[in-house]
């Protein structure tokens, strides 16, 4: 018997299929080691020693691993084909050769790109060893995220209350994010026109132009800075008649983009599905180990963590046969497209992320799969199909119109698809067609026949003013990108990144673009001010490209381990002599332009609002920095940390933000707490609190008016009554969000739904639904039978998060495990466990109570030892059937 190690059940169960029998393959679903969260895990002292420790579910799937294995039987690890996955075979081998030696003969690693049965059966024919390199290159990046945040995280807390953490990686990309937004808030709009006219051909055909050259001078961006120069230069323009100049043709060929790695399907999935980083791999991930059709678990697309842009040759010829037949001769180059990879050290594996078979389109296969599965997989295969596609070619011409003596020039130009080539399948960066059907091109502009001298009729001049706009900020897709450009992370590493600067409150995504949040921006002055060496973007790029080294064998791991750990070391150690009161005066200085923006009246902008003879600067408390009056305590005014001025010129929703003053002449506000945003009423009088709600989720602060706030601020309001109990039902806000309530029953308002507009109609028709609560709740998903009873297994989203439940017993959901993904393999341990700790929970508290009632019955009877019985009333007596 062969045993055959892989990471997910859904894996096990189709390479099973494809193996047949003599193997037993079985998951250890996900990683079975780790370091442990706590300090000395990593010993720089002891040679970098690290202790790996199982949790109890990781312990679990080990020791059935081992228990599978016979005396004769082979070890085949057959984990993912990246560092990771190496590492994964390393640990499962070292457990169970503490529980009995394996002979290395018996212990293979294999190595596939592709679950499908050619590609596992021909990993299989061809195991080799486990590579040591790539083990060492994990475990030096796993040391360097731990003595990192182990260390530095620590000297936040001392330094800086209310910061979370900081990370070797994820503190640098939290510095682009802050670097972004100060070139926002640094940005000037400079003010420019332009000058367009209208013409038209003696053949009746029209076309518009605009000014480039005005007194024989090329005009530049800014030359018409303003709307006196605009208006002069339409009245040059009016003054004078037209010919044509000059008509250039030119054909120009546009080439498809590479098939898709990592970050670019990450990229694309955001811009044109509109998911997210962490949600295209999962679907992706699940693409990969594979779904059934026609009866058989068939893997859909390669494996999705490489940064290698290469296909192999039998993915190219099936890729051209579809071409061929699909498209024609005419869209099949000669030769197929090689494509070479940017990445400094590309190693992750051998190939793009492609489909498994080309031949596989998604509308033959929509029936079988999820609709994020549909979407991602006619991405992924219009991007293989189009790498491989002729060239498209465009005629562009371009038009010069001219007044007698080239006065004044003005261009036309236009663009005409003289063959789609590449782009009848795809276009990068732009919205797919519908699947199943062809790209069509519709933002090519004609224009209609023209000859040199030929006189043109002019029309209309359009004089248009424009202000230059300010960067743009990072969206998950610009920011993987930014993050590739710079070599600052990994495939593997780049959704875990934005999702840990989001659960860190660090940044927070608004409009599908990142901005960062108060306690980012300080924990980014404070890295910048004083380890300004490990934030920097060549440094940690550079660690990226020497665990590459490591990879391939070029470099020692410990090496690196002890060049970072002596100077990283040394820096921990001296901002331990810092004072915290040095800390804030530099970060007062370098954040002073955010916390205390120049409003342009003059006057001084630290001068405190209330006493107005102190100076307020940045502090720290036991909850995190905020604003305070250099003469506290007599003056207690205090605000958080409100940024300046947006690109657009408004105030960010952050901080205080004075709406108006209501109908009983209390300012209103919109302000921050560590719960969210939401408004207040007044500042409180006497020590009573200010009347305070939560925004819902659905508002954005910059948006809120005072119309908007008081109204939030009256509720519970009523709605009406109900038709048939006649009891009021009210609309409010409360703990857990927008709520209804009738009878003494709640319901959540589901998204979408205006706690301030919600109807008499529409609130009875949601008090009639049924309970999503874990009372009466309905299944999002039956995961299927459970093996002893043949009862249903439920998933279900509760108040907390999502659970599974079978029979009365409820249990949670791992937290790294997502829901759409839950097995029955992995929910039937899950309820085993929570049914023995429920069980035993009944069987506690009896205890108790009888211990509770012999000593109170011994008490009881000191207490009327020589007391005087009261005779038996009917009061005394127990109630019937008790």
């Amino acid at each position: 018997m062969n045993v055959v190690v892989v990471e997910s059940p859904a894996k096990a169960k189709t390479i099973e299929k494809y193996l047949g029998s003599g193997y037993k393959v079985v998951a250890t679903y996900g990683h079975v080691c780790d370091l442990p969260s706590k300090d000395g895990s990593v010993r720089p002292d002891e040679g970098f020693a690290m202790d790996y420790v199982s949790d109890a579910k990781a312990e679990k799937n080990l020791k059935a691993i081992a228990r599978a294995l016979g005396d004769d039987d082979a070890l085949l690890l057959a984990t993912d084909p990246d560092r990771e996955g190496e590492a994964i075979s390393w640990h499962v081998l070292n457990y169970v050769n503490r529980r009995r030696r394996l002979d290395d003969s018996r212990v293979r690693r294999v190595v596939f790109h592709e679950i499908t049965r050619d590609a596992v059966r021909e990993a299989f024919a061809h195991p080799r060893e486990i590579d040591m390199d790539l083990v060492n290159a994990q475990q030096a990046r796993r040391a360097l995220d731990y003595l990192v945040g182990f260390n530095l995280s620590p000297v936040l807390w001392r330094k800086l209350p209310g910061a979370r953490s900081a990370g070797r990686v994820q503190s640098v990309a939290l510095r682009l994010i802050c670097a972004r937004e100060q070139e926002i808030e640094a940005f000037v709009a400079r003010e420019y026109w332009t000058v367009d006219a209208d013409f038209a051909t003696p053949a009746g055909g029209k076309l518009a132009a605009r000014l480039t050259h005005l007194d024989g001078a090329k005009l530049s961006k800014f030359t018409l800075g303003d709307e006196a120069a605009a208006q002069a230069a339409v009245a040059a323009v009016t003054a004078h008649d037209y010919r044509v100049a000059k008509v250039a043709r030119k054909q120009v060929r546009r080439n498809p983009a590479p098939p898709f790695i990592t970050s670019t399907l990450q990229q694309e999935a955001s811009r044109k599905l509109g998911m997210t980083a962490q949600r295209t791999m999962r679907v992706a991930q699940r693409l990969y180990e594979g779904v059934e059709i026609g009866g058989e678990m068939v893997g859909l697309i390669t494996y999705m963590r490489t940064d290698s842009v290469t296909l192999s040759n039998e993915a190219l010829a099936a890729t051209r046969a579809v071409i061929r037949d699909a498209y024609g001769a005419a869209y099949l180059p000669d030769e197929p497209r090689r494509y070479r990879t940017k990445a400094r050290n590309a190693q992750e594996a051998h190939e793009a992320i492609r489909p498994t078979d080309p031949g596989r389109r998604a509308r033959d296969i929509a029936g079988q799969l999820e609709p994020d599965q549909l979407r991602l997989y006619e991405l992924i295969w219009r991007r293989t199909i189009a790498c491989q596609m002729a060239s498209a070619r465009l005629d562009q011409v371009a038009v010069d119109i001219a007044a007698p003596g080239d006065a004044v020039v003005l261009r036309a130009t236009g663009s005409v698809v003289a063959f789609d080539g590449f782009m009848r399948v795809y276009r990068e960066g732009r919205d797919d067609p519908a699947p199943g059907d062809d790209a069509e091109d519709s933002s090519d502009r004609r224009l209609p026949p023209v000859d040199e001298g030929q006189a043109m009729t002019r029309g209309p001049v359009r004089p248009e003013q424009h202000f230059t706009e300010p960067p743009p900020r990072y969206s998950e897709a610009t920011l993987v990108r930014k993050m590739e450009e710079l070599g600052i992370g990994r495939p593997s590493t780049y959704a875990s990144i934005i999702s840990v600067l989001q659960d860190r409150d660090y940044v927070r995504l608004e409009k599908k673009r990142f901005m960062p949040e108060g306690r980012g921006r300080l924990v980014t002055a404070f890295l910048e001010s004083f380890f300004e060496r490990y934030v920097r973007y060549d440094f940690t790029a550079d660690l990226e490209d020497q665990l590459d080294r490591v990879s391939n064998g070029e470099l020692d791991w410990k090496a690196v381990l002890d060049e970072f750990w002596s100077a990283f070391s040394m820096a921990v150690t001296e901002i331990g002599d810092v004072r915290v009161k040095e800390v804030l005066d530099r970060l007062n200085e370098v954040l002073g332009p955010h916390i205390f923006p120049d409003d342009g009246s003059g006057a001084d902008a630290r001068a405190c609002p209330t006493c107005e003879t102190g100076q307020v600067s940045l502090k720290v408390g036991r909850f995190g920095a905020f604003v305070g009056c250099s003469n506290y305590p007599e003056c207690r005014y205090t605000r958080q940390i409100a940024a300046g001025a947006d690109g657009n010129g408004q105030a960010a929703a952050e901080g205080s933000r004075s709406l108006g003053v209501d109908a009983g002449g209390n300012d209103v506000t919109v302000r921050k707490g560590p719960y969210g945003f939401y408004v207040q009423s007044g500042a409180g009088e006497d020590g009573a609190k200010p009347r305070r709600v939560s925004l819902p989720k659905d508002a954005t602060p910059d948006a809120v008016t005072l119309e908007t706030a008081v109204a939030l601020l009256g509720l519970p309001r009523d709605v009406g009554a109900h038709p048939e109990t006649g009891k009021t039902i009210t609309a409010g806000i409360g703990r857990y969000g927008p709520y209804l309530k009738h009878d003494g029953r709640y319901k959540s308002l589901p998204d979408g739904d205006d706690v301030l507009a919600v109807g008499l109609n529409r609130a009875v028709s949601l008090l009639a639904e049924p309970s999503r609560g874990r009372g009466g709740a309905v299944p999002v998903r039956v995961l299927g039978a459970h093996p002893d009873d043949g009862a249903d297994i439920g998933v279900y989203e509760g108040r907390y998060g999502p659970y599974i439940k079978h029979n009365g017993v409820i249990a949670n959901i791992p937290k790294d495990t997502p829901p759409d993904q839950v097995t029955v393999e992995q929910a039937v341990p899950l309820l085993a466990e929570k049914a023995k700790k429920k069980k035993g929970a009944k069987r506690k508290p009896a205890a108790k109570a009888k211990a509770r009632s012999k000593s109170t019955a011994k008490k009881a009877a000191k207490k009327t030892v020589g007391a005087k019985r009261k005779p038996a009333t009917k009061a005394d007596q127990p109630a019937e059937g008790v």
